[in-house]
């Protein structure tokens, strides 16, 4: 997993970065450059590459960065909404205190991520890779993992509601840190996944379902 950074200061090439001025473009190399603040709107950016790279307060809007690559960046307090990531790859890279809404990754790969204090909603990955993945204290709302193949993935401190794990591929997938697991398929696509007794608990009516059992009082 990719260290804890907190502050940009913290980041090996922090002093490296220098300012980012202008649109993105397509099928750019983005080295150590820092994007701060001010927003990108409707703008199309795919197959770029982003490599040591740090985003603060920015704000992606409509930005379309299909088979764009994000290797150890470093993203905090930003905003990306309606932003297409369809294919993409990201890795040893950390997001903190984000906002991804409305966001498509479908098909996209995600090796040693971490998200912290991030909202995902309206997020699509589906069939996407991801390996060594770390959600913490995030809130997952409406996010589709359809599909998607999981690997060492957890979720501690994190809420999920509306989350769909429909024929997902899940191994050593760690459910039981989750501070709630609100699942609108049920238990489809959670074979390979460690869940907590009291988590069980909670997901007997749907399992039982799922068996076609009926559960009723005499």
């Amino acid at each position: 997993m990719p260290s804890a950074y907190e502050q940009l200061s913290d980041l090996p090439y922090g002093h490296l970065l220098r300012p980012h001025t202008g649109p993105l473009r397509g099928d750019e190399r983005y080295d150590t450059v820092h994007f701060d603040g001010g927003g990108y709107r409707d703008q199309a950016a795919g197959g770029a590459s982003f490599l040591e790279c740090a985003f603060t307060g920015v704000e992606f809007s409509g930005v379309k960065l299909r088979k764009a690559g994000f290797n150890e960046v470093w993203v905090q307090g930003s905003r990306w909404v309606a932003v297409q990531l369809p294919e993409s790859e990201w890795q040893d890279s950390e997001l903190l205190g984000t906002v991804l809404a409305g966001v498509s990754a479908y098909g996209s790969a995600l090796r040693r991520v971490v998200f912290r204090r991030c909202k995902l909603e309206s997020v699509n990955l589906r069939g996407a890779v991801l390996r060594d993945v770390v959600f913490e204290d995030c809130l997952l709302r409406d996010v589709d993992f359809g599909e998607a193949r999981l690997t060492d993935v957890s979720f501690p401190g994190s809420t999920l509601e509306e989350v769909r794990f429909g024929s997902a591929q899940l191994r050593q997938v760690d459910l039981r840190g989750a501070v709630r697991l609100e699942l609108p398929d049920g238990p489809q696509g959670l074979r390979g996944a460690v869940i907590s007794t009291s988590q069980l608990l909670e997901l007997a009516p749907q399992f039982a379902a799922a068996l076609g059992i009926t559960v009723k009082e005499r």
